[in-house]
This record gives structure tokens, C-alpha cells and sequence, in this order.
């Protein structure tokens, strides 16, 4: 019943407004027998009656009167707030908060976001840093942004960045006294800088593969952070050897500030993706997003 005697209300609302049904059925757009056959099914639902009619005029009953005076100021703020949904279509408005690990929110969500805020002053973005697999329902995320092949199957994957590899790195002087590691094993003789996942604190294990061959070493050393930024440095003053993708230090191969190690066993994988839950009409701002971001080869 709810579904339809909102709709009945509305139109008993406009006839006890006009008091006339044939000014309240042109107002509706409606036929006049129409009208007065959705009065007469609203007051048989209800039980009572609500409209008196003569032949000169209609009147709300005590019940009408009672429905205008309550009903009346709720129906016309439902329909404020419709209108100002139609207003959302139109004008992309709203907050967004997505997760991602440092990197790529700093090369990839960044620069589509700079462009986003700067066109649409209505949308609000939230970015948290977290290297962890973040519940991002349960957490409240409208999105987060990880390697392709981490992102559960139940999740919308959106490709946007290119296919990625890691690389072990560490500055010259770090080498002098030290022989490079020709395979990953070698590592544990290493002074390595790890990286803490959230939530539960364990260490992040560098993952290798070569030739369908995969191997996962967990690697030990003096320091442990929980972000990349400070991971490189350490990397750069000679403090050990770095996990990071080649992206992050790229430029730091080029000028000689890093070595490349293992090269051979950091084969590509999956770029960044944007996941979600399954949403079959998203809200217009995070629609636009998802196209701002998405990856064209």
C-alpha cells in the first residue's frame, strides 16, 4: 500500500489545495475522472472519508484536514529531496574515499583527482594510505586501488595503470663490502629494509619468479617501516637493500644513486587496479572517476 498512497497523497493534497477537482486535475496533468477515481481508492484503503463534495465546491473532512496538516509539509519535503537527487544527476556532487598504497596514489589516483576537484567543486575526495588488503565495505571505502592479481573475484577490477615488476635495489656504497645477490636465496645474508603490512603487522615477503618458477623469501634486516618513502631513502643513504616497484626507483637507476639486482626475478605482473563492489547504478561523481582513471593502452 505504501508505494501507491504516497502517490494518492499527493494527489489528495493538490485537491484539498485547489478545492476544485478540475483545477487540481489540470495542476496534475490528469483527466478529472481519473482523479477523483485515485481519491475515492485512497479513502476506501483508509477507511474514511476525506474530501466533501457538492456541486459548488469540495472540502477537506476532519480526517482530510488532519491529513493536510501532517502529511501536507512531509510530502513536500520528500519531494525537495527528490528534486535535489535530480540535482545529483546533473551536477556530480558528493564524497569519495578510496584506499591505496602510497605509490600508486601518488602516480596514478593524483593526477586524474587534481583534474577531477578542479572541474567539479561539488566532489570531495579521501585517500588513506594502507598497504593492506584493505575490507573496503567494511571499512566504508567507495574504492581501493591494488595489483590486479591481490583483488578478490566477488570485486568490479578496473585496469588503471600498464603491467608493473618489482626490483631490488641499493645504493653503491652499500655493495662495496658486500657481493650482489645472484639469487634470491642469497638475500638472507642481506641487510634488507622491510615493509609492515596492516592490519595484523606481519612483514611484507619479496616475491620472486623466473621461468613459471615463483619463490617467496622473507627477508631480515635492521630496519622495518610502514612506508615506501622511507623505505627509499633508507635505500639511497646505503642502510640496505629495497623492495619497491621499478616506477618508485626508476629514477634512481638512471643517475646511479641505486643498483639493480635479481633483475632476472622480478618478471612482470598485473598493473594497479581500481576495485569495487558491484554497483548497478554508482553515484555520478564516482562514475566520472572510474573513467578519469580508467587505463587505455
Amino acid at each position: 500500500m505504501a508505494g501507491d498512497s504516497l502517490n494518492d497523497l499527493a494527489a489528495f493534497l493538490v485537491v484539498a489545495q485547489e478545492r476544485n477537482f478540475t483545477r487540481a486535475a489540470k495542476r496534475l496533468g490528469v483527466s478529472q475522472s481519473a482523479l477523483s477515481q485515485t481519491v475515492r481508492g485512497l479513502e476506501a484503503r483508509l477507511g474514511l472519508r476525506l474530501l466533501t463534495r457538492t456541486t459548488r465546491r469540495v472540502a477537506p473532512t476532519e480526517a482530510g484536514e488532519r491529513l493536510v496538516q501532517s502529511i501536507g509539509p512531509r510530502i513536500e519535503e520528500i519531494r525537495r529531496e527528490l528534486d535535489g537527487l535530480n540535482d545529483l544527476r546533473e551536477k556530480p556532487s558528493g564524497t569519495i574515499r578510496l584506499t591505496a598504497s602510497e605509490h600508486a596514489a601518488d602516480t596514478i589516483l593524483w593526477p586524474a583527482i587534481a583534474k577531477l576537484v578542479d572541474q567539479y567543486p561539488d566532489i570531495k575526495v579521501e585517500i588513506v594510505i594502507d598497504y593492506g588488503l584493505t575490507d573496503i565495505v567494511g571499512e566504508r571505502f567507495d574504492a581501493g586501488v591494488r595489483p590486479g592479481e591481490t583483488i578478490a573475484k566477488d570485486m568490479i577490477a578496473v585496469p588503471i595503470g600498464p603491467e608493473m615488476r618489482m626490483a631490488v635495489t641499493g645504493a653503491p656504497s652499500y655493495f662495496v663490502s658486500r657481493p650482489r645477490p645472484k639469487r634470491p636465496q642469497d638475500l638472507t645474508g642481506h641487510n634488507c629494509i622491510n615493509l609492515r603490512l596492516p592490519p595484523h603487522g606481519g612483514l611484507y615477503a619479496w616475491e620472486f619468479e623466473k621461468k613459471g618458477r615463483a619463490l617467496n623469501v622473507r627477508v631480515d634486516g635492521q630496519l622495518v617501516f610502514n612506508t615506501s618513502s622511507l623505505m627509499l631513502r633508507a635505500a639511497l643513504e646505503g642502510h640496505g637493500l629495497v623492495y619497491l616497484t621499478e616506477g618508485q626507483v626508476a629514477p634512481y637507476l638512471a643517475d646511479g644513486r641505486l643498483v639493480r639486482v635479481l633483475a632476472d626475478w622480478c618478471e612482470p605482473f598485473s598493473g594497479y587496479h581500481l576495485y569495487y563492489p558491484s554497483r548497478r547504478q554508482p553515484p555520478p561523481a564516482f562514475a566520472l572517476l572510474v573513467e578519469a582513471l580508467r587505463y587505455r593502452r
